[in-house]
């Protein structure tokens, strides 16, 4: 098996939960099994996939509007920093389908039953709290490079920024910027979410060990991100519809990821379902 179960080190001594080194494999691995678990169970998009694709176009149209319209890219781009709050409900499908049991649409909304409910929702906030962090972050850097002007169209506002050497600078600092959000987003989620819909467990423990996973492989979930966002990206164009697709197979393919980074032998046992 591609994965080694890191031992001998402080940190682990002082956690019985142990977390494994991956390699491409592994993401492979996730990727495939992930899409496996998308044709078997594609009803869900009725219920889910489709409804991310509405509140993605919804907040690219209040972006648009009125002086909100620095804040388009930022949006779009927050839909990586929001997902894995959507994805929890795909989650307890896969969850569901590795245990052999009924894993239909109408099961999405499960994981609320789940004894960890209540910290999957600390997470959901911390999660909403680094996204507006984000558009805060966001509308400081226009604010410094174009003052108070703001577009009054789509057009003007294309090209302040890209036809401009400000422009050109918000691009290079928003993407430096967004790229220290996105890891901040997945080393505390990638775990933390699936663990918490597998077992009963703290929001702090769950974290902690989403850290240890993605410390103990920068490169690989270096890689992870890149692969995530690129999906994302095109999951957007057009109009979010892509999304419909690209979420739930990220969202299966993430719970495999989980399953490949942390030895689940280690953990709690399993609640009553």
């Amino acid at each position: 098996m591609a994965t080694s179960t890191i031992r001998n080190t402080k940190a682990n001594r002082k956690s019985r939960i142990k977390v494994r080194q991956i390699t491409h494999q592994d993401l492979r691995f996730s990727l495939k099994a992930g899409y496996a678990d998308f044709l078997a169970m594609r009803g869900d998009l009725l219920f889910a996939g489709l409804l991310y694709v509405l509140v993605g176009a919804l907040a690219a149209v209040v972006a648009t509007s009125g002086n909100l319209l620095p804040f388009l890219f930022p949006v779009v781009a927050g839909v990586a920093f929001l997902g894995p709050v959507a994805a929890v409900g795909f989650y307890e499908l896969a969850r569901r389908r590795e245990d052999g049991l009924e894993s239909g649409w109408t099961h999405f909304l499960d994981v609320q039953k789940r004894p960890s409910a209540d910290d999957i929702g600390i997470i959901a906030g911390m999660l909403l709290a680094i996204f507006a962090l984000w558009l805060l972050t966001a509308g400081v850097l226009w604010a410094i490079l174009f003052g108070a002007a703001a577009p009054t169209s789509i057009a003007e506002f294309l090209s302040m920024v890209f036809a401009t050497p400000r422009g050109w600078m918000l691009i290079l600092l928003g993407s430096a910027a967004g790229a220290i959000f996105g890891w901040l987003v997945m080393a505390t989620s990638v775990v933390a979410m699936p663990m918490l819909v597998d077992r009963d467990m703290s929001a702090s423990q769950a974290i902690r060990t989403s850290w240890r996973a993605v410390q103990a492989n920068r490169n690989e979930m270096l890689r992870w991100g890149m692969i995530v966002t690129a999906l994302l990206v095109l999951g957007t164009i057009p109009l979010f519809i892509g999304l419909a697709f690209v979420l739930p197979w990220l969202g299966y393919s993430t719970w495999h990821l989980y399953t490949r980074l942390v030895d689940r032998d280690t953990l709690p046992r399993k609640p009553k379902r």
